[in-house]
């Protein structure tokens, strides 16, 4: 499961939150698993909690960031269907392990074959939304989304997924009212929902160029759920807004420790070279890279980071655009189509990226990295009041990013309009 996809914290555990546990120094997946393991120990015949079982090990993933739950979560379903086969309450839950192994094409299938037979489900429209989310499917993943909320209005998983669409369509304050209605009705004892929820939140602001704000979400989330790998990497962004690059590069080292998937790596490096520490961040930039190579062709892979590693830091701009072209075939969401976009740029192909940052743009969206690659590109087409459009709006909204010194050079009267060609 990786804390790049922002799907990761869509998936709440539950339409209806156990409103009357109590809290407990274990965490609610751990709980649950507790709970469905004395349940099959009572009756090991119980297809029910088998599923009951592989929902929960899916739930501890995301609290971990560790996938090998997930395989314990398949290994439940197996014995789930084994006892009943073809039951509905695994196959529910066998989308959502789908869902957070990135296998988002077969999620769909199989969310759409569920959504046949259960019309009416509000659950399974939530996995409809988050597969056409990361497919890029976003007229798809609204009608889905606002189906969950036709059918039920108010509940949390459909909240959480209108929030994340309204931030994908650049509506950020819409976004966090309805994030903040998704945490005033989760229980106190859902834990990582509600730290999840805030640290989104968190996100948000920062989008908004409003570090305070969001430094001080972060701290709830991190007291609800310390060390919650989410909120470290999100607590590492407000640093370094705030110029603390030594705390940043502080809190994303233990991010890679808690959670130690490639593309964290890649942040890790990136922070180290922007406060001045370029030998260890060559290290760290070539552990990522092995690692990240070695799963280049799963769906659960770092690619969209390795296309900028290729992209910005390793010279390597044709083996970016292959990997791009590559990752584009499977998935269109904003953020492979900005990769894309930014591989056609340092490859010298400025009216193509320009048609791909567009396509990633009329979305909505508004990424502050995003407008800077818009900027960027509008420059090497002398486009001048387009990128000057772009990059300010970059600025205005992350004038501390690692990007800033950059965009700013371009604004320069006299700057060069072109990237340097593969």
């Amino acid at each position: 499961m990786k804390p790049s996809s922002l799907l990761a914290g869509l998936i709440f555990t539950s339409l209806l939150a156990a409103a009357h546990a109590t809290p407990s120094p274990s965490s609610p997946a751990e709980q649950r698993i507790a709970l469905a393991q004395r349940a099959i120990e009572k009756n090991p015949q119980r297809h029910e909690a088998h599923a009951q079982l592989a929902l929960a090990f899916a739930q501890r993933a995301r609290e971990t960031a560790d996938t090998a739950y997930y395989d314990r979560a398949e290994a439940a379903l197996a014995q789930s269907l084994k006892l009943a086969p073809g039951n509905l309450e695994a196959r529910r839950v066998h989308v959502w392990v789908l869902l957070g192994k990135h296998e988002f094409a077969r999620a769909l299938e199989e969310a759409r074959a569920l959504n046949k037979i259960i019309p009416d489900d509000v659950q399974i429209y939530g996995y409809l939304a988050d597969a056409h989310i990361e497919l890029g499917n976003y007229d798809d993943a609204e009608r889905a989304a606002q189906w969950m909320l036709d059918l039920r209005p108010g509940n949390i998983p459909g909240l959480a997924r209108a929030a994340y669409l309204r931030e994908l369509f650049g509506d950020i304050e819409g976004s966090l009212d309805l994030m903040a209605q998704a945490y005033q009705r989760t229980p106190p004892a859902e834990r990582e929902d509600r730290a999840w929820i805030l640290t989104h939140m968190a996100h948000l602001h920062l989008l908004d160029n409003q570090p305070s704000r969001a430094d001080a979400l972060l701290a709830q989330a991190l007291e609800l759920f310390p060390g919650y790998h989410y909120a470290l990497a999100q607590l590492a962004k407000v640093r370094q807004a705030q110029g603390r690059l030594a705390d940043a590069v502080a809190l994303l080292r233990q991010h890679v420790e808690a959670a130690p998937h490639p593309e964290n790596y890649f942040y890790l490096g990136e922070a180290l070279a922007q406060s001045g520490h370029a030998d260890e961040a060559a290290a760290v930039f070539k552990q990522f890279a092995a690692a990240a190579e070695a799963e280049s062709a799963s769906w659960d892979n770092a690619n969209r980071e390795l296309i900028a590693y290729y992209a910005d830091h390793a010279d390597r701009a044709r083996d970016a655009l292959k990997l791009a072209e590559a990752e584009i075939a499977r998935r269109q969401d904003v953020y492979t189509l900005d990769a894309w976009a930014w591989a056609l740029y340092r490859n010298g192909q400025f009216a193509q990226a320009q048609q791909a940052i567009a396509r990633a743009l009329a979305v909505g969206v508004r990424d502050p990295k995003l407008h800077y690659h818009a900027g960027m590109i509008a420059h090497a087409l002398g486009a001048h009041a387009q990128a000057r459009e772009h990059l300010e709006t970059a600025l205005r909204f992350a004038p501390w990013a690692e990007f800033a010194p950059a965009a700013r050079a371009a604004l320069q009267p006299g700057a060069a309009s072109a990237a340097p060609s593969a």
